[in-house]
């Protein structure tokens, strides 16, 4: 496919449903002209649908390790010998302090993150007094990451205050074999689809670089396009030490942002967000991402990985021309206009350093 052949199906990508041949054709033609017109193709489409704000997420491991999953990408499993941080849940106290850090770094979103199957229904009852307070505190919309929960589990978290939930497919159904062999693809998908019928922002992706192809990337966002999620975060594997994948090949960074690509076309109106394996893949082209179509990107600390500082995201959204999306007063995705300041004090700024303002980028 040429240059001008993908402007046209990037044109299309706004009227209808790209097919996977379609995106499949586009992603795999090589050339220079070709990836500049469907970085081009990407990036009218985020501005469309999304303009300069940027969504920033962070996260806090609240319960690290002693997995029973045997998930190949996985540090916190108990199969492996990865020498991970293994301690109970944190504590209220905790992860209201990681929340308050998170909004200092312009945090939009702020998720807890539970190793295990599923969240424990004491720790539903510790999210009852959670939630709300993240929310009260921070006006950030709390969101959770509770692995593969039922119906009654969705409800018991919303019932608690939960707005946004988060739990990602991992891989295409056609290769989660290779990926996973204790939990089933549909037990993920299942998950999901708990939370999307109990009206729950979704936000739900996969890992990239883990030995799959390019029709099993497309096989998987086509399925979460299916499921009509409303955040697609974009992992890249971060090989770690112990653990199966732990010499497997970085992406090039051209690859990586043909994935970003990729996403966009596939749901030019959803969030796209980069998350884990960000530095480790994309390195000085880590600013391509939103001319590949991303909207969105986690700042900080990783699960048992260390994440960029903060404000070196801070200054490359500032050189882009981006904005950081504000939290508002009924959490990060209302739709209100009028945005609340964090009530919580901002930690001293490198010396010269002047932070990205919180505020919507003019239409």
């Amino acid at each position: 496919m040429n240059a001008e052949q993908i402007r046209e199906l990037s044109a299309q990508a706004d009227l209808r449903p790209l097919t996977g041949e379609e995106v499949l054709a586009m992603v795999k033609s090589e050339g220079e002209d070709a990836f500049d017109a469907l970085m081009d193709g990407a990036e009218s489409l985020r501005r469309k649908y999304k303009g300069n704000d940027v969504s920033l997420c962070a996260i806090v491991n609240a319960k690290s390790g002693k997995c029973g999953e045997n998930c190949g990408f996985c540090a916190q499993s108990v199969h492996f010998d990865t020498g991970v941080s293994e301690y109970d849940f944190i504590g209220k106290d905790a992860v209201l302090d990681a929340a308050k850090r998170a909004r200092q770094m312009g945090a939009r979103e702020f998720s807890m993150v539970l190793a295990g199957r599923k969240i424990r229904k004491k720790e539903i009852r510790i999210a009852q007094e959670i939630f709300p307070e993240i929310q009260r505190e921070t006006g950030m919309s709390p969101c959770c990451s509770p692995g593969a929960v039922n119906a009654e589990d969705v409800a018991e978290l919303k019932a608690a205050g939960l707005n946004m939930f988060h739990h990602n497919l991992e891989t295409a159904r056609s290769h989660y074999a290779e990926v996973c062999g204790t939990r089933d693809y549909d037990d993920n998908r299942r998950a999901v689809e708990e939370a999307n019928k109990a009206g729950l922002f979704t936000c739900c992706g996969g890992i990239f670089g883990m030995g799959e192809t390019w029709e099993q990337r497309v096989e998987l966002l086509l399925d979460l396009r299916e499921l009509d999620v409303d955040s697609v975060p974009i992992n890249f594997l971060n090989p770690i030490p112990g653990t199966p994948m732990e010499n497997f090949e970085t992406l090039p960074e051209e690859e990586c942002l043909r994935i970003i690509a990729l996403a966009r076309h596939l749901m030019p109106t959803k969030q796209i967000l980069i998350a884990g394996g960000r530095q480790v893949h994309l390195k000085d082209r880590q600013k391509d991402i939103f001319r590949a179509g991303a909207s969105g990107m986690m700042i900080g600390d990783y699960l048992t990985t260390k994440g960029a500082d903060p404000w070196q995201d801070h200054r490359m959204l500032e050189e882009l021309g981006m904005s950081i999306a504000p939290c508002d007063k009924h959490g990060g995705h209302a739709d209100v206009t009028e945005p609340v300041a964090s009530p919580i004090p901002v930690q001293p700024l490198p010396t010269g350093y002047t932070p990205v303002r919180f505020v919507r980028s003019p239409e």
